[in-house]
């Protein structure tokens, strides 16, 4: 079953219990999905939905950090919605997942001890292997710290 089919189903099943919240976060993130599969015009790969869940909470958390602190309606939205999206993203990579793929990536190229100049062939190896499963920003702050 795809993401869009289940989101559609959890959604319909938000309906029938009155739960305007969730309801209206599965709307988004649907219509975010069916946008995307509009925008392709084919049926998306599970990567891709897993991209555009991904995307959609980072979206989420930068509205959350943004907002101010007196607007708790709009810190609260954040929250459901975040809440309803991480039960349908895929399953994040731990910092250790993380420092294993750097570990390998090092190896493939050859590289015993990282320097600046090499940063951009280690990103360019690593980033394919955990797009949509890691957060780009801690990704990179685990290889600036191999770097130092």
């Amino acid at each position: 079953m795809s993401k869009i089919e289940e989101i559609r189903k959890e959604m319909v099943a938000a309906m029938k219990n009155k739960d305007k919240a969730r309801k209206e976060a599965l709307s988004m993130l649907l219509s975010a999905l069916k946008n995307a599969q509009i925008d392709k015009r084919e049926d998306l790969t599970e990567a891709e939905e897993n991209t555009i869940i991904a995307k959609e909470m980072k979206q989420t958390k930068e509205t959350l950090e943004s907002c101010p602190a007196e607007r708790t309606d709009i810190i609260e939205e954040c929250n459901i919605r975040l809440a309803v999206i991480k039960e349908f993203a895929p399953e994040e990579m731990s910092e250790e997942q993380i420092n294993s793929e750097i570990d390998a990536v090092l190896a493939e190229l050859d590289i015993e001890t990282p320097t600046a100049k090499d940063k951009g062939k280690i990103m360019k190896s690593l980033m394919p292997r955990v797009k949509g499963k890691a957060d780009g920003k801690l990704v990179n702050q685990l290889v600036a710290a191999r770097i130092g």
